[in-house]
């Protein structure tokens, strides 16, 4: 838990008091975040209001152009580390930040493979256009089904985490006359949420193998004709700022690579994701750039030091793609200061959403930031706490941040950074309908997931009375 400031007790020592509770910190917003003469904000040339007007809120933006700029300077970034050394390398976008059709095709416009993780998943990336040879299919409980399907469409590769998995998926191929790719997953013990990089002590999870474990594992896939090794999988943690927990983990995970080119070719090493973004002013995440070049250098000089040849990579980001291209607005409903004596005083901002379409505060104790959106304010910044509708004392949307003090109902509010995990978390909670979600470009707007009504909750519901009945 963070210190709290000695000019303000209720307030973390991170958060400073702004010189202008307006501004729109770069790093945090889509670049096309931006107020007009009157203080309103636009995302995408379209201003907010004309949003809350067209779709009501709480509603989920998407800045596509964002979106595409992401991917194509991760793709880059990590194609020239890899062609540095002479080999490839694949960007795959972790569907489970933000999937529907629309992403689906701007990623792959942009070069992208698709990782999924379920069967629902699946069918979305493969109706948005996904190449099926361009995917990969994760997940620790794979059904029966979905590895069936998953074989039928003759997906890329599948990222096996069990020795149970491996026997179904070696007997659907068989029964289908194919040989299926598939990744081992491992765990190398580096876990980068805690920056505890030598630590051994991590397999206590339900993901992966041990190193150990993938030994025997690779044996076997290797004994069955319908399955194909082509590589090792490896994914340290989310949210990682800095190199040195992807270098750690590269080390042993190379090591065991090594090991195994003995039995024969292994054409590919996977690294996972979870490359950090900013979610506040104080977030200082690593340029992409730097990322992939001191990822790729550190696998190459792990590679150099036992004398084998570097193998083509794959990268699966997901958060970094989408995650500042979102923004959620709220309409405020009521505010309410508190006063809490000697350890200071905060203001309660009450919106008409929360933890139901932004479950990762509840979740993780998740930092946001948030601005007024409707207009620009001259009053003092007061500590404020943003919170949802929903009964719940955790119902916190932004836990800590500076506001006009001012702020009050019917103003608008815009939380950015929550492209990812967001929607994806989303909940029907206290029977609360999900948001839509729209995208802007070009001074455009669209939705490109629709919004729920009450009549979709009902409409699930077998016991509501149908029109007419009492």
């Amino acid at each position: 838990m963070s210190a709290p400031s000695p000019d303000q007790p209720l307030a973390p020592a991170w958060l400073a008091v702004p010189a202008d509770a307006n501004a729109l910190p770069p790093a945090v917003w889509p670049a096309s975040a931006e107020r007009d003469g009157d203080g309103m904000l636009s995302l995408g040339g379209v201003a907010a209001d004309d949003l809350r007007a067209a779709y009501g809120t709480p509603l989920y933006v998407v800045d596509e152009d964002d979106v595409r700029a992401h991917a194509r300077r991760t793709l880059a970034a990590f194609r020239s580390a890899a062609e540095a050394h002479g080999v490839q390398a694949r960007v795959y976008y972790a569907g489970k930040a933000f999937l529907c059709t629309e992403v689906v095709r701007w990623v792959t416009d942009e070069g992208l493979a698709v990782d999924v993780c379920t069967g629902g998943e699946l069918a979305v990336a493969l109706a948005g256009g996904a190449a099926p040879e361009r995917l990969g299919f994760h997940g620790n409980n794979k059904s029966v089904a979905e590895l069936e399907r998953a074989v039928e469409v003759g997906i890329g590769s599948i990222v096996l985490d069990s020795a149970i998995e491996l026997e179904r998926l070696a007997a659907i191929a068989e029964r289908r006359g194919v040989v299926q790719p598939v990744l081992v997953r491992v765990n190398s013990g580096v876990h980068a949420e805690t920056h505890d990089f030598l630590a051994t002590a991590h397999e206590d999870q339900k993901f992966g193998f041990t190193l150990d474990e993938a030994r025997v594992v690779v044996a076997r896939i290797r004994e069955v004709p319908s399955l194909r090794f082509v590589g090792l999988h490896c994914h340290i943690g989310s949210q990682i700022f800095g190199v040195a927990g992807f270098a750690e983990s590269a080390a042993r995970v190379v090591d065991l690579h090594a090991e195994l080119l003995a039995g024969g070719e292994i054409p590919v090493l996977n690294l996972g994701g979870g490359f950090g973004i900013a979610y506040t002013s104080v977030d200082d995440p690593t340029p992409i750039e730097q990322l992939a070049v001191g990822i790729v250098d550190a696998v190459a000089r792990e590679c150099e030091v036992r004398g084998i040849p570097l193998p083509n990579l794959a990268f699966e980001p997901g958060r970094s793609i989408v995650g500042q291209a979102g923004v959620t607005l709220y309409e405020v409903g009521t505010t309410k200061p508190v006063h809490l004596g000697e350890a200071g005083d905060r203001l309660y901002v009450s919106v008409d959403g929360g933890m139901s379409d932004n479950a990762r505060p509840a979740l993780y104790g998740a930092e946001f930031s948030a601005r007024i959106a409707s207009r620009t304010s001259d009053a003092d910044p007061a500590l404020v706490r943003v919170v949802g509708r929903h009964c719940e004392s955790g119902d916190i949307v932004v836990d800590h941040e500076y506001l006009p003090a001012d702020v009050a109902p019917g103003d608008l509010l815009a939380v950015p950074a929550t492209g990812a995990y967001c929607f994806s978390l989303a909940s029907n909670y206290n029977h609360v309908p999900r948001p839509p979600v729209v995208a802007v470009r070009g001074g455009k707007a669209r939705v490109i997931v629709r919004g729920e009504t009450i009549d979709d909750l009902l409409a699930r519901d077998p016991g509501a009375a149908t029109e007419g009945e009492m």
